[in-house]
């Protein structure tokens, strides 16, 4: 079956540092990203902020321990952890990478990327289809960027995200900015990236960096998608990331100026 997306606007990160101003005022943004990780103790300060702030706006869950193309089995325990957050804070939608990070039962605190073989199409999309079990859900998978490519691959990246996303019945999480830099490392051209991506799998962007152009170019083909522009680190004040959220719906507006039918309800 399709994946079905819904729009929510332009949101940011659930950060640490803001909660203070998170739980003086509503975040005066569309919708909220919280890593999954840091809220799955059943008790303290952090899920109380993240279960607030779901009764201001919508929150969306977005992983980065799954380790969904590892060898090592799926933790079970991980799983129950993300399965009981997911019921409580009941999020528009979860995510994850597509990569792997554990090995011979060690975290190595990367994102790692995948031979893109069908070998590796096969067990991975054996893995979503367990962890959407698990979930009751449809998941998103985010495409990482990468510095050193596999010689043993037989399709491009997107070819391996675009399959997967159809043999799993999985929806994607397009990085803008990692198309960008993939594309850099790699050679390849980023808007042959977007042009091979399904337009009925992308629910949700991030951008960050040098991708307001390419951000545009993806507007443009996959309509109004969600967007959240992504800090991993030297995380601005609330109102500098706000301000960051606007630009990037400023940017949106102009590309779908002239074509309505893309912008979803």
């Amino acid at each position: 079956m399709a994946f079905s997306r819904k729009y929510l606007g332009h949101g940011i990160g659930l950060r640490t540092k803001h909660f203070a101003s998170y739980l003086a005022a509503p975040p005066p943004v569309d919708w909220l990203e919280a890593i999954s990780e840091n809220f799955m103790s059943p008790g303290g300060r952090p899920i109380a902020v993240l279960e607030k702030m779901r009764r201001d706006v919508p929150v969306v869950l977005h992983g980065v321990s799954l380790s969904i193309g590892s060898v090592d089995p799926l933790s079970e325990c991980y799983l129950d952890d993300l399965a009981a957050l997911v019921r409580r804070i009941e999020p528009a939608w979860v995510s994850d990478h597509l990569c792997w990070g554990t090995h011979g039962g060690r975290y190595v605190h990367d994102l790692l990327p995948l031979p893109y073989t069908e070998e590796a199409l096969d067990h991975v999309a054996r893995r979503v289809e367990h962890v959407q079990e698990r979930l009751g859900r449809q998941i998103l998978l985010e495409n990482v960027s990468s510095y050193v490519a596999f010689k043993d691959s037989t399709m491009t990246e997107w070819e391996f995200l675009s399959e997967l996303a159809r043999r799993a019945d999985c929806g994607i999480l397009l990085d803008v900015n990692n198309v960008y830099v993939s594309a850099r490392n790699h050679g390849f051209d980023p808007y042959d990236y977007l042009a091979g991506i399904p337009v009925d799998r992308v629910a949700q962007f991030h951008i960050a960096g040098h991708s307001d152009n390419l951000y545009g170019a993806a507007v443009r083909r996959f309509g109004a998608v969600s967007t959240l522009v992504e800090w991993d680190d030297h995380i601005p004040p609330l109102e500098g990331l706000v301000e960051e959220s606007r630009h990037a719906e400023a940017i949106e507006a102009e590309a779908l100026v002239g074509d309505v039918r893309r912008a979803l309800p």
